[in-house]
């Protein structure tokens, strides 16, 4: 390896180990997918979509498509499992924080495996693009209005290249 690939490997290296140390991700699971789900990869696209300031975390768990359609039709009034929720932390009036809690992410295994598959897409890569999406909504953004989804895409394609990851909003035929 030429001394300049040295120097760029070893630059991303310590880029990447940069932006993994801004967030910490709790993960609870109540499934076997934990290894399939929660890659590398997906850790990146989580701490990179970190948009704040200085270090924080976030809880993602991983749930049935019961426990989600629960969740779902409590929160949303939708009756039906989706896959991911945000439910973004509100600090109680007067408590000071040394690390920001972003809030929970609630991803719904089944549902999430049945899109990359019908997708075609890889289930890391797909669940990557869920957790990027996610951590956009815990820090504010949504997509109720038609400007605001066209922000939040283009985010979310700009982070995800950052990874290698193609646009998840492209059409493919």
């Amino acid at each position: 390896m030429s001394a300049l690939k040295q120097r760029q490997s070893s630059r991303i290296k310590q880029r990447r180990a940069r932006i993994a140390q801004r967030l910490v991700v709790q993960v609870e699971w109540q499934t076997a997918f934990l290894p399939a789900l929660m890659t590398p990869l997906v850790k990146r696209a989580a701490a990179l979509a970190w948009l704040g300031e200085g270090k924080a975390s976030v809880n993602v768990s991983l749930v049935s498509a019961e426990q989600s359609q629960a969740l779902n039709h409590e929160w949303r009034d939708k009756d039906k499992p989706t896959n991911i929720l945000s439910f973004p932390f509100e600090l109680p009036e007067g408590w000071e924080e040394k690390r920001p809690f972003l809030g929970d992410l609630i991803v719904c295994v089944p549902v999430v495996q049945s899109e990359a598959e019908s997708q075609q897409k890889a289930l890391q890569v797909h669940m990557a693009h869920l957790i990027v999406h996610g951590m956009l909504h815990l820090q504010g953004y949504d997509h109720e209005q038609e400007d605001a989804a066209q922000e939040m895409e283009q985010l979310e394609t700009h982070l995800l290249a950052q990874l290698g990851i193609n646009d998840p909003y492209m059409i493919v035929e």
